[in-house]
């Protein structure tokens, strides 16, 4: 499967999917994951990443850009390259990526009762910075539905999907991932997730976003994705806590 989901097919469920009954630790992805595109979130960081890297090097926005997008998948992200190769400061660099407008954020009760309601522990995974899913998950109404953010500083700068950044995660706050499921908006991100053992459920956008690239968008239906939903508040509701009950 290369798209979203239709409007009429929100959610997927692989013939071999692994189940929600055994739990125990609830965890998501921040960006795209846990608001829609409109909030245009993303589109502001990406752009402020494309400035820092033009101011950097003293070259054109088409330029940075260009360069920004053969960082990000030589290594894993922007940042990661330019602290590997450059001895870019990291600090300097998410304090300026992060520093966006969330005014067009939106509450998002349904979300917040959603995970609210998950049963166990709820944590927050993400390549991003805790200040940047702290402002974010505070602005959608759902920051206190959750134990602790475990950010790109935790994982000692090593990004999604790298192996080492899920063991540092789950060394850190002692999850077992056999007893855990994984919510993420990237396919291979849920690679290793799957492998050690939880439950994946993709998260696809309802419609395509134009500033994203387009793998980072497609509904793929692969050995290592359980579920696949574009309306994350409903999937909760419909497929994982209506079982529960």
């Amino acid at each position: 499967m290369s798209d979203t989901p239709s409007p009429s097919r929100k959610h997927f469920t692989a013939p071999d999917a692994r189940d929600f009954a055994h739990v125990e630790t609830w965890i998501f992805d921040l960006d795209n994951t846990l608001y829609s595109h409109e909030a245009r979130i993303w589109p502001q960081v990406d752009a402020r990443i494309t400035a820092f890297v033009a101011d950097l090097f003293g070259i054109d926005g088409m330029s940075a850009r260009a360069l920004q997008k053969y960082f990000y998948h030589q290594h894993g992200t922007t940042l990661k390259a330019l602290m590997d190769v450059y001895g870019v400061d990291p600090y300097a660099f998410l304090d300026f990526a992060h520093d966006i407008d969330h005014s067009a954020i939106d509450l998002n009760p349904a979300l917040g009762k959603a995970i609210e309601a998950l049963p166990g522990r709820r944590l927050i995974l993400t390549n991003g910075s805790r200040k940047h899913a702290e402002n974010v998950a505070a602005k959608i109404g759902i920051l206190d539905h959750f134990e602790d953010v475990f950010d790109i500083i935790a994982a000692d700068f090593i990004p999604k999907p790298d192996r080492r950044a899920y063991e540092m995660f789950f060394a850190r706050h002692t999850v077992d991932p056999s007893r855990a499921a994984m919510f993420e908006d990237i396919a291979k991100n849920l690679v290793v997730p799957h492998d050690t053992g939880m439950t994946t459920t993709l998260v696809t956008p309802a419609t395509l976003d134009p500033f994203r690239e387009d793998f980072e968008q497609e509904a793929v239906e692969a050995p290592h994705i359980d579920y696949i939903t574009s309306d994350l508040a409903g999937f909760l509701e419909a497929e994982v806590l209506a079982r529960l009950r």
